[in-house]
C-alpha cells in the first residue's frame, strides 16, 4: 500500500490507462511532470514493463525526469527497492520492471532498444516530428498494451504537435479544438486522453510563484499566455495584425459595392519545396483596405501544367504581376498567351514591400482561401540572436504574402506619417 498526496486536478490521469496517446498540455508549474512520472513508477511497480523516457537533447534528462523520479521514489521510501543508476542511467524495479532514458540527439542509441511498451516524451515540441514517428515505431511489445505520454508546455500553433494533436489546417485535418480543452480541462478522443493545466491545479506552489506568472502579463504576454494560461497561440509579433477572416459571400458582397475597386493579381513561382501561389485582390483606396477573394496554391508543378490549370486567365486578360527573378518562367506564360509582367525587385523590396503591406488600415480574407489564412493569420517576425525583430524574415516562407508584393507592385498605399511630416514642413515654414 502505497500512500501519496497528489493534485486533485490529476487523480483521474494517474489511474487512466484507457488509451494508447496521453497527451498533457499546460502552463509552468502545474505539476505535469511529476504526475507523469508517479504514474510511470505507479504502473512498473504493478505490471514488468520497460519503459522508455525521451527528451531532445540527453544531457538535459539528468536534471530533470531522471531527478524527478529519483525524488518520487525517495519521497515513497521506496529507495532501497528501487534502484536509479546513474551510468548507465536506468532505473530498475524489483518485479523487473525498468526505466531506460534516452536523446533524440543521439538517434542511433534508439535501435538497440526493444519490447518497450511506455514512451514518455518530455518536452515534447522540443523533440522534431520525424523523432515522434521514429519512436511510435520503437513502441511495440508482443503482449501488452501500448502507450504514449507527451507533456509540453504550449507553443506555437505552427508546432508539430498542434497540427498532430489539434489542428493542421494545411492538410484540412481537424482532431479537437484546443478551445474546447481549455475549457473542460480533460478529454479523451481518438484513442488519446488530453490533459490540461495551468499553477492553479498545484496546490503545493507558494502564492509568490504564482504572483510571479501574473506579472508576465504587463510586460510578455506571449510569455504570459504560455507559462500562465497554458494556451497554445502566436509566438512573436505578428506582421499583419490587421488580417482577418470573412465568408466569402461578405466578402464578395463587400467588394462589389466598392464605387472605384482597384484590382490586382499576383503570383510567386514555386517548384519542389515552395509554391506557385496566385493571389487575386481589390484595393479600396478610400478606406485603405484590401480584400483577397481567390488563390491558386501548387508545388511540383512543371509551367506547362500550370498554364492548364490557370488557363482562365488567357480568357480574362487580367495583368498578373509575377516575380522577376524567373524571367524564363515569365516569358514562358506570356507566349503562351498570359498578360504577365515581371514585379519591381530591388535591393531592400522585401522590407519595402512588407511596409506597403502593413500600411492597410484592414486586410479581408475569403474563407475560401486556406492556404493564404494558414501562411498570414498567425504570421511572425524571426528574430537575431539579441531578440531583436528581423523585419523582412518571418517563422515561414510565406508564399501567399510574396504573391500579394508582386500584385502591388506600383501601387502605394497611403503612408499615415506622410500627412505629419508635411504638416511640419507646413509649420516649419511659417516660424
Amino acid at each position: 500500500m502505497i500512500e501519496k498526496e497528489v493534485n486533485p486536478h490529476f487523480e483521474d490521469f494517474l489511474f487512466d490507462w484507457s488509451t494508447k496517446f496521453q497527451f498533457l498540455v499546460g502552463g509552468y508549474g502545474s505539476s505535469k511532470s511529476y504526475h507523469i512520472a508517479l504514474k510511470l513508477i505507479l504502473k512498473l511497480l504493478e505490471e514488468k514493463r520497460t519503459a522508455l523516457v525521451v527528451r531532445e537533447v540527453y544531457e538535459t534528462i539528468r536534471e530533470s525526469c531522471f531527478s524527478l523520479l529519483e525524488e518520487i521514489i525517495t519521497d515513497l521510501g521506496l529507495e532501497n527497492q528501487i534502484k536509479c543508476v546513474v551510468s548507465p542511467m536506468q532505473i530498475r524495479f524489483p518485479n523487473g520492471s525498468k526505466i531506460i532514458f534516452k536523446g533524440m540527439d543521439k538517434p542511433a542509441k534508439l535501435k538497440s532498444i526493444n519490447n518497450i511498451s511506455i514512451i514518455w516524451l518530455e518536452e515534447c515540441s522540443e523533440i522534431k516530428y520525424a523523432g515522434f514517428k521514429e519512436l511510435l515505431g520503437r513502441l511495440r511489445h508482443p503482449s501488452l498494451k501500448l502507450h504514449m505520454i507527451l507533456s509540453t508546455n504550449p507553443v506555437s500553433k505552427d508546432n508539430w504537435t498542434y497540427k498532430h494533436f489539434f489542428k493542421d489546417e494545411q492538410n484540412n485535418r481537424f482532431i479537437l479544438d484546443d478551445e474546447e480543452l481549455y475549457e473542460k480541462r480533460t478529454i479523451i478522443t481518438n484513442d488519446t486522453y488530453y490533459h490540461h493545466s495551468t499553477a492553479d491545479d498545484n496546490l503545493f506552489l507558494p502564492e509568490s510563484y504564482i504572483e510571479q506568472l501574473d506579472e508576465l502579463k504587463d510586460y510578455d504576454p506571449d510569455l504570459y499566455r504560455i507559462a500562465r494560461k497554458g494556451h497554445f497561440g502566436v509566438n512573436g509579433v505578428k506582421v499583419l495584425p490587421q488580417f482577418e477572416v470573412a465568408p466569402h459571400d461578405e466578402v464578395m458582397e463587400a467588394i462589389r459595392r466598392l464605387p472605384n475597386p482597384i484590382k490586382r493579381v499576383g503570383m510567386d513561382f514555386g517548384f519542389e519545396t515552395s509554391y506557385n501561389a496566385i493571389i487575386r485582390m481589390v484595393v479600396d483606396p478610400n478606406k485603405q483596405y484590401l480584400y483577397i477573394y481567390w488563390e491558386y496554391y501548387k508545388n511540383k508543378m512543371t509551367d506547362d501544367q500550370t498554364a492548364e490549370e490557370i488557363k482562365e486567365f488567357k480568357e480574362t486578360g487580367e495583368l498578373i504581376r509575377a516575380d522577376s527573378a524567373e524571367p524564363k518562367t515569365i516569358q514562358f506564360y506570356k507566349q503562351n498567351g498570359f498578360n504577365m509582367r515581371a514585379a519591381k525587385k530591388f535591393q531592400g523590396s522585401r522590407l519595402q514591400y512588407t511596409r506597403k503591406v502593413k500600411r492597410f488600415k484592414k486586410i479581408i480574407c475569403s474563407d475560401q482561401c486556406k492556404n493564404t489564412i494558414r501562411e498570414l493569420k498567425n504570421l511572425t517576425y524571426k528574430k537575431d540572436k539579441n531578440d531583436k525583430i528581423i523585419p523582412d524574415e518571418f517563422n515561414i516562407d510565406p508564399h501567399t504574402l510574396s504573391a500579394i508584393w508582386y500584385g502591388l507592385d506600383d501601387y502605394e498605399v497611403s503612408d499615415l506619417k506622410a500627412p505629419l511630416e508635411r504638416y511640419r514642413k507646413m509649420l516649419s515654414r511659417r516660424r
